[in-house]
């Protein structure tokens, strides 16, 4: 049987710091750097979302410029999923979303912005590394 190690080859990165949103201000990740990697997934996690009518749109950008001054949207046939299916509502309360990246810019980050929120809406983000160019991955 093949080993089913996971752990080794994957590279876990901070996106967006566990926060509360409290009004409509986009959450802006970190610029995480895919160099060695093949690939990206970007993980989101909510809370208990207090407010009943606030949405929440998902955007991923890409560049070369480590400081994304370069940022453009993601083409759709760079993605896994879509934003669309990332995005969510005041109803996905203590939910997981995610979103792929596959494309060949080395620099990429997840916005998320709430519209229509007035309430908490707890969330965070983190980007998986995977496909790394050696391995194991430390």
């Amino acid at each position: 049987m093949a080993n089913m190690d996971l752990y080794n080859d994957i590279g876990i990165v901070r996106g967006i710091s566990p926060v509360v949103a409290t009004d409509n201000t986009a959450l802006v990740s970190e610029i995480i750097d895919t160099q060695g990697y093949g690939s990206v997934t970007f993980g989101i996690l909510t809370g208990t979302l207090a407010d009943a009518d606030a949405t929440f749109t998902v955007l991923l950008e890409e560049g070369d410029n480590s400081a994304l001054s370069d940022a453009a949207a993601v083409a759709d046939s760079d993605l896994i999923g879509t934003e669309a299916g990332a995005s969510f509502t005041f109803a996905a309360d203590n939910t997981t979303r995610k979103l792929g990246y596959t494309g060949s810019k080395r620099y990429v980050r997840l916005t998320i912005t709430p519209a229509g929120n007035s309430g908490d809406a707890p969330l965070a983000a983190f980007a998986v590394l995977g496909h790394p160019s050696e391995s194991p991955v430390a």
